[in-house]
């Protein structure tokens, strides 16, 4: 079978560019054959990407922004990416129009060069919405990672101008149940058009050791973005109240604008109890969480993070807030293994109200107290607890079941 891949931005750096990569990956794997389509800066390389020596320059056309094909940076799915970009709800109409029409060609030239019998494209937003329109005798099967409803809500005059074209996706993929739910509401599908497939994690890059010495200092690390709405300022000024504990903080992502700035300015605070890493690869993250004992990811909002799976597969006790996909992952776990702060509701899609600032920080601070105290306590963490977790969500398993999605698409 040939399948063409569809992003609209980097792939990779961000949880849909890593996604994509699985895919290719995946695809080859099984006999498939993938071509990829994506939206790119201008001086972007294959050959700088996981990507490389996976799949071949030939199998791939991009559209490259600021550059040939549109004037302006790579349009983020998030407002705060790990790359400079635009912010969505910044668009002009002639820019939204441009962009559109930019994808629906570079699309058209691939299914022309490529013939492929299924398109898996990323995101209910714009460049689907496109290959919808310029493909709409090819199966299209879409996976949701969140940020695209979020889009839904920021930008509602241009998401609802989408909906027609994307309520004709023949089969579209949820990370989680209740995604799945404002999906079916948002497009007014059939319950059969939409599955619940989580993403996976990487065995070769994420798995456990038994070096854990439980001595010394704590090690907990953050990877991800380094902006507000993951929580990241939030977690810096927590920890910095922490002063009489022995933990040191790993800072890892990239980021842009005044968020990244800030991020960097509370982490100096902290002096010699954080490293800054800035962006790693999969295996430098993985061997960088088999050195942790906490991971934290204290984010607004989220899809389902693959990044609490890679760092539980590591044998990293999880401290987490506890969005919907985060509680369906890891319902019934014990606190042992995975902590979760109750968030009460926000101001906004991903920003916390001002009044409930001081419950938040002393929620996440008793947390992280009471994490640091069990390392210190039992550093041996509960390795059965990982492996029956982790064991469904390997990127061979999960990528079965999108598989078997792809054959329902095809019997449309």
């Amino acid at each position: 079978m040939r399948i063409l891949h569809l992003l609209s931005q980097i792939p990779d750096a961000t949880g849909s560019g890593k996604y994509v990569q699985e895919m290719i990956l995946q695809s080859l794997n099984n006999g498939y054959e993938p071509f990829l389509v994506a939206g790119v800066p201008k001086g972007f390389k294959l050959e700088d990407t996981p990507l490389a020596g996976v799949i071949a320059p030939d199998r791939c056309l991009f559209v490259r922004f600021e550059d040939r094909d549109l004037d302006f940076k790579v349009v983020g799915m998030s407002d705060v990416m790990p790359y400079p970009s635009k912010v969505c709800s910044e668009l002009g109409p002639e820019e939204v129009a441009a962009y559109q029409k930019v994808f629906g060609k570079v699309v058209a030239k691939a299914v022309k060069s490529f013939s492929p019998d299924l398109i898996h494209s990323n995101h209910l937003w714009m460049a689907t919405a496109a290959a919808r329109r310029v493909a709409a005798d090819i199966p299209l099967v879409t996976t949701c990672h969140g940020t695209c409803l979020r889009q839904h809500i920021l930008c509602p005059d241009l998401g609802r101008s989408l909906l027609s074209d994307l309520a004709g996706i023949d089969r579209i993929i949820a990370l989680f149940e209740q995604q799945k739910q404002e999906i079916l509401e948002l497009l007014n599908l059939p319950e059969e058009r939409v599955a619940t497939i989580s993403g996976g994690f990487n065995q070769q890059c994420f798995y456990t050791c038994s070096d854990e010495s439980g001595q010394g200092t704590v090690q907990i690390l953050y990877a991800g973005k380094l902006n507000r709405a993951k929580g990241v300022p939030w977690l810096l000024r927590c920890l910095a109240e922490l002063d009489d504990l022995p933990f040191h903080l790993h800072l890892v992502g990239g980021g842009s604008g005044p968020e990244k700035q800030q991020c960097l300015e509370l982490a100096a605070q902290l002096g010699d109890r954080v490293t800054v890493h800035g962006i790693l690869s999969h295996q430098e993250l993985g061997n960088l969480m088999r050195c942790a004992n906490i991971f934290v990811l204290p984010s607004f909002f989220e899809g389902l993070p693959l990044v609490l799976l890679e760092a539980l597969a590591c044998g990293c006790r999880i401290v987490t807030t506890d969005l919907p996909g985060v509680k369906e992952l890891f319902s019934g776990q014990s606190q042992q293994m995975v902590r979760m702060v109750h968030l009460p509701p926000l101001q906004t899609i991903d920003s916390p109200r001002p009044e409930d600032e001081p419950l938040l920080d002393k929620l996440l601070q008793e947390t992280l107290a009471a994490s640091i105290s069990e390392v210190q306590e039992n550093a041996e963490p509960d390795f059965t607890a990982i492996t029956n977790l982790t064991a469904p969500y390997t990127w061979t398993n999960i990528f079965q079941r999108i598989a078997a999605v792809y054959d329902q698409a095809l019997a449309r």
